[in-house]
């Protein structure tokens, strides 16, 4: 049976055409289909949006969950074309708006648009298309000939096709010469999908360096932050000579404000329990990334907080593997 499929196009470069100001989203997703040439899917194409991905807030993440949610019973698959700059957050964000979706949700974009004679955009496409066909159901990002699950992606090429990564995690498919092949096995969804968009977008994402001073945290906090991700140094180790970021987010976490420690670097994990510089935070009520990438860690604390969750239940649930996007180590 012909898989029906659906196209949510929203902008990005992959739709975009050279105008007097730069590169602007102009072509429709019926316009993105006629350059791909015969597919073997039903397709269907709803243009939901026509933004670069810069300009995709979190109004837009739920914008496109409630139609993903309105849709996702009527296809088997759904591809969502989006520009990459931002498309690892809103993979992330749709991952846990769309907690145990039903079909398939991959989305796409590519680093030149589609009415360029060497763009990628056409492969992308394709690929997503059989992603979308065939699938576990979830939230992936397909790119460059390898399909991610949506909360382990990251861009990370301004200009090679190559843009994204499956961060601590093997991709879950790639395209060799026998076709899409398989990696990596995502767990079966046993509960039906709800959506929930409630979400809490006071917080901050902060990148640690030597000199960083630990009062613009507590500036932050007052000026109405609800939650802070802090890119701590190696496995999670922050100073406490001098500058005492230490101290500061014990301070916080006393204020009823959470801080989750990840890592600067892009692979493996951090784990506060290894140094003393980590251990001290670890003790003052920091909470562990592990190895999620800083738009999952962030995403995941907007969802929580937007669920109304306290300090010690946002630890809780960051010491849960929610939708693939952390590993829990099991202890002996």
């Amino acid at each position: 049976m012909t898989k029906k499929i659906l196209l949510l196009s929203t902008g990005g470069t992959i739709a975009s055409v050279v105008s007097e100001s730069g590169l602007v989203p102009k072509e429709s997703g019926e316009e993105l289909i006629k350059l791909l040439g015969d597919l073997p899917y039903e397709i269907d194409v709803k243009d939901i949006l026509q933004l670069d991905s810069s300009n995709i807030q979190p109004e837009e993440w739920k914008y496109i969950a409630e139609k993903i949610y309105k849709y996702r019973l009527d296809y088997d698959g759904i591809v969502v074309s989006h520009g990459t700059d931002t498309m690892a957050y809103t993979a992330s964000m749709l991952s846990f708006m769309l907690q145990n979706i039903e079909i398939p949700v991959v989305l796409t974009g590519s680093q030149v648009p589609i009415n360029v004679v060497l763009s990628d955009a056409p492969d992308n496409l394709r690929l997503a298309f059989a992603a979308a066909a065939n699938c576990q159901a979830g939230i992936y990002l397909a790119f460059d000939r390898k399909v991610m699950l949506g909360c382990r992606t990251v861009k990370v090429r301004t200009i090679n096709f190559n843009a994204f990564e499956s961060v601590n995690v093997p991709p879950v498919a790639e395209v060799t010469s026998d076709g899409l092949v398989f990696k990596h096995k995502i767990a079966d969804k046993q509960k039906k999908c709800v959506l929930n968009t409630n979400i809490d977008t006071h917080v901050s994402l902060v990148k640690l360096f030597p000199g960083f001073d630990p009062n613009l945290l507590f500036a932050m906090a007052d000026s109405g932050c609800h939650g802070i991700v802090i890119e701590a140094y190696g496995m999670g180790g922050m100073n406490y000579i001098r500058r005492n970021m230490v101290g500061a987010v014990g301070d916080l976490i006393k204020r009823g404000i959470p801080v989750i420690a990840s890592s600067q670097c892009l692979y493996e994990r951090s784990d506060l329990t290894k140094y003393e510089v980590g251990r001290l935070a670890l003790l003052e009520g920091a909470i562990s990334a592990r190895d999620m990438t800083s738009e999952s860690a962030i995403t995941k604390l907007m969802w929580a907080l937007g669920q109304g969750m306290n300090v010690h239940e946002v630890t809780e649930f960051f010491n849960q593997d929610v939708v693939g996007e952390v590993t829990i180590e099991i202890e002996e």
